[in-house]
């Protein structure tokens, strides 16, 4: 757990963070989302003492980070940055093995924890942990970066902008690999975006941060029903927001009875995809399919449009 009392950041006259209290609970995502200047980073690095505070309490599991020397704190908070940040000289697998080594961890143990990473992000320990950053894609730098704040199973995961230098393509798998490793390690992650399509798609609560200030904090559910200021509405989006309604749930919420005819659906998939499946097939509903392939019924427009539409 993560708490945040009251913290501020002033450079000389000027207040980067004002104030902000919030509490992250243990095993979720909190996206960090606002405009160029809104703080979002400072808060980010306040947590791994990368920037001091200027007052207020930052509280790791009930401790006081000021009470933890810096360098330990951050050998138990790991930190992924956009561009990966990787050692330029060192392999893949020396990388990632670079907190590990710093904890005094012996060879055999870093060496099978170094394997385990590669091969959780589909990357063969044998081809890629000897090569270097300049020979990966940017795509794999990405993953190795990630793999490396992972290396010393940290409970918490500090990003910031982690995705934001990947196309979409790679940036989309990058997403539901975070997701994946999220859900099997039950690690506790802070990531700032400006990406509000990325924020929706990862986070259990998003905090919003305006002019230093922490104007809302809740679930991507409470946010599109009740935007607190007309900031957070403009940050939303309104045009969007049906759609960002159906991206935060999956099929297998909106599954009716009975058949449809057409290819099946994964229950799964968004609704937001299932919407597009749907107008892109020329049908007004489709099979849904659980994990093992068994029929669980169908989603449908009139369904789907429901969902989408304002909460009465």
């Amino acid at each position: 757990m993560i708490e945040i009392e009251h913290v501020t950041k002033r450079y000389e006259t000027t207040t980067v963070v004002d104030d902000v209290s919030m509490t992250i609970e243990p095993g979720t995502i909190t996206v960090v989302v606002g405009t160029s200047g809104s703080g979002k980073t400072t808060l980010l690095r306040m947590i791994n003492r990368l920037v001091e505070p200027t007052s207020g309490i930052i509280r790791l599991d009930g401790a006081d980070t000021r009470a933890i020397p810096a360098f330990r704190l951050r050998r138990r908070i790991g930190y992924a940055i956009q561009g990966h940040g990787l050692f330029p000289h060192r392999t893949v697998a020396q990388n990632i093995a670079t907190v590990p080594v710093l904890l005094g961890w012996d060879r055999a143990r870093i060496d099978a924890r170094v394997r385990e990473l590669l091969t959780l992000f589909q990357l063969d320990p044998e081809a890629f942990g000897p090569r270097f950053p300049h020979e990966l894609s940017g795509g794999q730098q990405q993953r190795v970066g990630v793999a490396r704040a992972l290396a010393a199973a940290p409970n918490v995961l500090l990003m910031d902008e982690p995705f934001g230098a990947l196309d979409p393509v790679i940036r989309a798998k990058a997403q539901d690999d975070l997701l994946a490793i999220q859900k099997q390690f039950g690690t506790t992650i802070v990531l700032v975006t400006h990406d509000m399509e990325e924020a929706f798609h990862l986070a259990d609560r998003i905090a919003v941060m305006d002019k230093g200030r922490l104007v809302q904090y809740a679930t991507p559910a409470e946010m599109l029903v009740r935007p607190a200021t007309p900031f957070v509405e403009t940050l939303i989006g309104t045009s969007e927001r049906p759609f960002r309604m159906l991206s935060i749930e999956t099929v297998g919420a909106a599954v009716e009875a009975g058949g449809a005819e057409g290819p099946a659906l994964s229950s799964t998939l968004s609704q937001r995809d299932a919407l597009a499946a749907l107008l892109w097939s020329g049908r007004n509903a489709l099979p849904v399919e659980g994990p093992g392939g068994e029929p669980l019924g169908h989603v449908s427009l009139e369904g789907l449009a429901r969902r989408a539409a304002r909460p009465r």
